[in-house]
């Protein structure tokens, strides 16, 4: 196995799935810790967890079983995969799992690097650029989990991690892999256990998966891991695959004839893609306050979708404005995950009533749609949109779906993944990856 992946969220996973796909490895992708062995078969496996908001002893514990994993496998690289927008605070999860994963491998310095310059994520100076602006200065400012007020990734990984946090900059990234490569090892000379590297285009993502390709623990988001699947296939690594029933790819799960989007995720984006929907379908928007307080809500919700399912897809969402979850959140420490219980009950409710093809917004109510459902592996298929690909499963019940997270997606996503679930060769939408230097910087 050349990669084996853990990822702190699943549409995190399908992200990551999605682009080493599109480099031709052949991938398999576990929702939670697998209970058995692993297809040693696979050029790469990503673990899916649920880690990103849980107690960091919780993600340590969680992120080391997989780890385990995956080595049974004979996994050679472990990636860390976590949000292009770096969502953590200051007591995790993400420098508390590095530390961890590193010192169970006996990994030298690790590399960090959430560049995503398709979805308008980048990184210059150690800061961390979202659409054009500072992370501190964007939506993820008010996320209701994880606020992100500090720009700087070296001040945020270094009040996680227990070890220094150094910085290679642009000026030496541009200098390509052997630069970097030496820029990491002096760091490391002067006792730095962690390193932000910055990544303005894919260019930038290419000269550093060459750099650290062989390296026994990187870190990031879906960008540089599917650089570094890049990087592996063209050293001749990655054995040509063709659709066949070993590949997780392949034979995706016949779409049913109903279609729904249920939508958990509050970032601008999803609220977006919820009111360009609303002008041509239905859509249900429930007030978190009352999904939190009326057990009643879900079978309502259910009923409300089945009345006019036969006419075309429906949306039915929780998200809201952030003062609407300030609101919420007044109700008590425990709304959002009753809030993911909801929205969970609300899918499944839908499938029961023939939905074959479904799109799903926001990680943790992704991960709470899928864990209800009871699916433990999903197919990857072609990308719908940058870090959205087509994912389907027909254990225990058979399903094309989209799982995106909240900040990923066009205006008009929803219609453009319910059209693309639907086709027969779920082809995938936009320009081939990736683009030359220069685009989307």
């Amino acid at each position: 196995m050349l990669l084996g992946c853990i990822a702190d969220d699943l549409t995190g996973a399908t992200d990551l799935a999605g682009g080493l796909v599109r480099e031709g490895l052949r991938v398999d992708l576990a929702v939670g810790v697998p209970e058995g062995p692993l297809d040693r078969g696979m050029d790469a496996v990503v673990v899916a967890l649920k880690s990103r908001s849980v107690p960091a002893r919780s993600a340590v514990e969680l992120s080391l079983r997989a780890l385990d994993r995956l080595r049974a496998a004979g996994a050679e690289r472990i990636y860390f995969k976590y949000a292009s927008t770096f969502d953590s605070t200051a007591a995790g999860n993400i420098g508390p799992v590095t530390d961890a994963l590193q010192a169970a491998l006996g990994a030298g310095i690790s590399t960090a690097c959430p560049a995503f310059p398709a979805n308008g994520r980048t990184v210059l100076e150690g800061h961390l650029w979202v659409d054009g602006g500072r992370l501190a200065e964007s939506h993820m400012r008010h996320h209701p989990l994880n606020p992100m007020t500090e720009s700087d990734l070296v001040l945020l990984l270094g009040a996680q991690a227990t070890g220094p946090v150094g910085l290679v900059p642009r000026e030496t990234v541009m200098q390509g892999p052997s630069a970097i490569r030496g820029a990491l090892d002096a760091l490391e000379r002067r006792g730095a256990r962690h390193a932000i590297v910055d990544a303005v285009d894919d260019a930038d993502l290419r000269s550093i998966a060459a750099a650290v390709c062989d390296a026994a623990l990187v870190t990031g988001g879906s960008a540089l891991a599917a650089a570094i699947a890049a990087e592996l296939r063209g050293r001749g690594a990655v054995e040509a695959v063709g659709a066949s029933d070993g590949d997780p790819a392949a034979a995706p799960a016949p779409p049913g004839p109903l279609a729904a989007v249920v939508a958990g995720s509050c970032s601008a984006a999803t609220l977006r893609q919820i009111d360009v929907f609303a002008v041509d379908h239905p859509v249900l928007r429930i007030d978190p306050r009352r999904a939190v307080a009326d057990p009643a809500l879900p079978a309502e919700a259910v009923a409300w979708a089945a009345a006019r399912l036969r006419d075309g897809p429906v949306l039915i969402a929780a998200s809201a404005e952030p003062s609407a979850v300030a609101a919420a959140a007044a109700l008590g420490p425990d709304v959002g995950a009753t809030l993911e219980r909801v929205l969970a009950e609300i899918a499944a409710g839908l499938v029961d009533h023939g939905v074959g093809r479904l799109v799903v917004a926001g990680g943790e109510t992704s991960g709470a749609v899928i864990a209800h459902l009871g699916v433990r592996r999903l197919r990857v298929g072609p990308e719908i949109e940058p870090g959205v690909p087509a994912v389907s499963t027909s254990d225990p019940v058979a399903l094309r779906l989209a799982l995106k997270s909240g900040n990923f997606g066009s205006d008009d996503f929803f219609e453009v993944a319910l059209a693309a679930l639907g086709s027969g060769t779920l082809a995938p939408r936009g320009p081939a990856w990736p683009p030359e230097r220069g685009e989307g910087s």
